[in-house]
């Protein structure tokens, strides 16, 4: 009976672990973290179609299994920041530096229970809108490659410019505005704005063209040397692909990836969308700014299958985009070694234990009849 137990318990801890996520680097190399813990860069879209990612594993890593584990590129820094990527210090924020293959962690303290937050790409500071309402930033400002010794709080901005009631946040940055897709009140094709060099929220929503009003996910769509002037969005019905560009105010349709999942997660370069589902596949579609857009269809990152994670408890992925995040109150530690789900990590946790813990019960009841 206690063999039964522990391999059902064994097996539940192993589906519930891995959280892994993809992102790029400034030189558009894609990264995916967390795959059977273990790291790949599996290069720039031009070798994804053959061959293997090659092991940039390195000492110092999270272990990728936090709930809702996000990544974010620092473009102009050449780093990625990983939140959530450590269960058991869920508010450590984690670098990991390309260039030197080599990871740190930097402690932070405050900051709101659960929330959803994008990075600004050019102060480098992290905005989050809480489940209560509120705005908070993270200032990373003189934070590049390497953590700093010490910790970096986070702070209350200001109640969010519009009711947050029952919303389930879409956030997206470009163009140095945060976008709030799917707010309530607020007609499709439109979002709510907060305006970052200002500090203050757009008192109407910006009309962007044809897009619905649901829930989804983004994805910043980045420029080789400038901040994105677009962004993806895919509802979780992956009905389509929508670009938004917040420059001509207009929105392009492109296909809907091909697999259909309301917790996958998406990441952008400068050439293409890529989307890691939530049984760790990853796909991708070509992204020109061209009419040849219209015409474009998804495919499957082929250098990363024979890595690709057995299992997966989702995660949320960022490119200063709009992605998922908890944290804890108080401080986080971490010693020197980086839009989901719910938001609340114990929440989740808490679940996810009381499941393990009645299918356990349920075996056992099961054995003794």
């Amino acid at each position: 009976m206690l063999t039964l137990v522990s391999l059902l318990l064994f097996s539940l801890s192993s589906q519930v672990a891995a959280s892994p996520c993809v992102a790029f680097d400034a030189n558009w190399n894609l990264y995916a973290f967390g795959f059977n813990g273990k790291d790949f860069n599996a290069g720039t879209s031009d070798t994804w179609a053959s061959g293997t990612a090659s092991d940039a594993t390195a000492s110092g890593r999270p272990p990728f299994d936090g709930t809702n584990t996000t990544c974010y590129l620092s473009q102009f820094s050449n780093a990625i920041y990983v939140m959530n990527g450590n269960a058991s210090d869920p508010n450590a924020v984690h670098i990991y530096n390309p260039g030197g293959k080599s990871w740190t962690t930097q402690t932070t303290s405050g900051g709101p229970n659960g929330f959803s937050t994008i990075l600004d790409h050019d102060t480098n500071v992290f905005y989050a809108l809480s489940d209560a309402g509120e705005l908070w930033f993270l200032d990373f400002t003189n934070l590049t490659t390497t953590a700093l010794p010490a910790t970096i709080p986070w702070t209350d901005v200001e109640k969010a410019g519009f009711d947050t009631t029952n919303y389930s946040p879409v956030m997206a940055l470009a163009n140095n505005h945060v976008h709030f897709i799917n707010v309530p009140g607020v007609a499709a094709g439109s979002a709510d704005i907060f305006v970052i060099h200002f500090s203050f929220f757009q008192p109407t929503p910006q009309p962007y063209g044809n897009f619905p009003a649901q829930h989804g996910q983004t994805a910043s769509i980045f420029m080789p040397a400038n901040d994105g002037l677009a962004f993806a969005y895919i509802p979780d019905d992956g009905s389509a692909t929508y670009i938004i560009d917040v420059v001509s105010n207009t929105t392009t349709t492109m296909a809907g990836p091909s697999a259909k999942d309301s917790s996958a997660s998406y990441f952008a370069s400068d050439a293409a969308i890529v989307q890691l589902t939530s049984s760790g596949d990853v796909n991708f579609i070509p992204y020109t700014n061209s009419s040849a857009d219209s015409s474009a269809s998804w495919s499957t990152v082929k250098n990363l299958v024979s890595v690709a994670p057995t299992s997966s408890a989702g995660s949320a992925t960022g490119t200063a985009s709009g992605s998922k995040s908890s944290a804890t109150s108080g401080s986080s530690s971490g010693s020197g070694s980086g839009s989901s789900s719910s938001n609340d990590a114990r929440k989740s946790s808490g679940a996810v234990l009381g499941m393990m813990a009645a299918l356990s019960l349920g075996s056992i009841a099961i054995f003794l009849s």
